[in-house]
């Protein structure tokens, strides 16, 4: 089981709504796009930020910076202004190369997602309009290229 059905599995049994987002979004919408990490949105509340810290702990991951569920969400907003943290990062410390990203900056409550399956599995993923607008905010290079392709997927 790859890690993304690992994830989701993980994420649906601790009933967490959640979209994957990224370039593994991009690709899943059909875009070929190279990416090493996962990055998800979740809705924003206490209990699911307490939820996905179980989850992920459960898969064998751990958080990069040494800060509990609670922390994040109720400083998040300072993370982000004075931090710079877009992001609440684990890694799996048996295969660093495995990073699961939980995005701050975005709240899923706002946005739409659209189901993609992968083998025998049902992946939520943010819908392609959503995901334009999420990389326009970004702004990076490699979020103004997949711009491109995901509004030629749009026509």
């Amino acid at each position: 089981m790859s890690l993304l059905e690992r994830l989701v599995k993980g994420l649906n049994q601790q009933k967490i709504p959640y979209a994957i987002v990224g370039g593994v979004a991009v690709a899943l919408h059909g875009a070929p796009r190279g990416t090493i990490n996962i990055d998800i949105v979740i809705k924003h509340t206490a209990g699911f930020f307490k939820s996905v810290e179980t989850c992920l702990k459960g898969l064998g991951f751990l958080p990069r910076l040494p800060v509990t569920a609670n922390e994040v969400f109720a400083f998040k907003n300072e993370y982000i202004s004075r931090r710079n943290l877009i992001a609440w990062s684990f890694y799996n410390p048996t295969n660093p190369l495995e990073v699961i990203d939980i995005i701050l900056t975005h709240d899923l409550s706002d946005m739409k997602t659209v189901n993609k399956k992968m083998g025998p599995s049902t992946l939520k993923v943010l819908a392609v309009e959503d995901l334009i607008n999420m990389k326009k905010k970004s702004g990076r290079p490699q979020d103004i290229e997949d711009i491109k392709v995901l509004k030629e997927l749009l026509k």
